[in-house]
C-alpha cells in the first residue's frame, strides 16, 4: 500500500508563503487522486484542496481559493500545496491524503501531518 509523508510545515508570519510536499512511497501514487486537508485541535478535519489523477483538474475550499495552489508530479510521486498570503486562521496541522475517487473529500490513505503556524 502507498504511504504518504508530508513536509514543509513551519512558522511563518501573516502574508508569507509556505510550500508543503507529500511524497508517496510507490509509483501507484498516480492511481490515486490527492488532497490536502487541515485540522485544528477540537475541530473536524476540513478539505483544503484536491487534484485529479493526472493533475489536470483541481478543486479548492472557498477559504483558500486564490491563495493556495495544489499540484502533483507523478514522475516524482509527489504532490504539493503552495500556500501564499497566509493568514492566522490557516494555522493547522495539514494532512495529505490519497483516494480512489474524484472529487476527493476524504482519504483512503493518510500521511502523518505537518504543522503550519501563521503568526499575526
Amino acid at each position: 500500500q502507498v504511504q504518504l509523508v508530508e513536509s514543509g510545515g513551519g512558522l511563518v508570519q501573516a502574508g508569507g508563503s509556505l510550500r508543503l510536499s507529500c511524497v508517496a512511497s510507490r509509483r501507484a501514487f498516480s492511481s490515486y487522486t490527492t488532497g490536502w486537508f487541515r485540522q485544528v485541535p477540537g475541530k473536524e478535519r476540513e478539505f483544503v484542496a484536491g487534484v485529479s489523477w493526472s493533475g489536470e483538474v483541481t478543486d479548492y475550499a472557498d477559504s483558500v481559493k486564490g491563495r493556495f495552489t495544489i499540484s502533483r508530479d507523478n514522475a516524482k510521486n509527489t504532490a504539493y500545496l503552495q500556500m501564499n498570503n497566509l493568514k492566522p486562521e490557516d494555522t493547522a496541522t495539514y494532512y495529505c491524503a490519497a483516494a480512489g475517487n474524484w472529487p476527493i473529500r476524504t482519504g483512503d490513505i493518510w500521511g502523518q501531518g505537518t504543522l503550519v503556524t501563521v503568526s499575526s
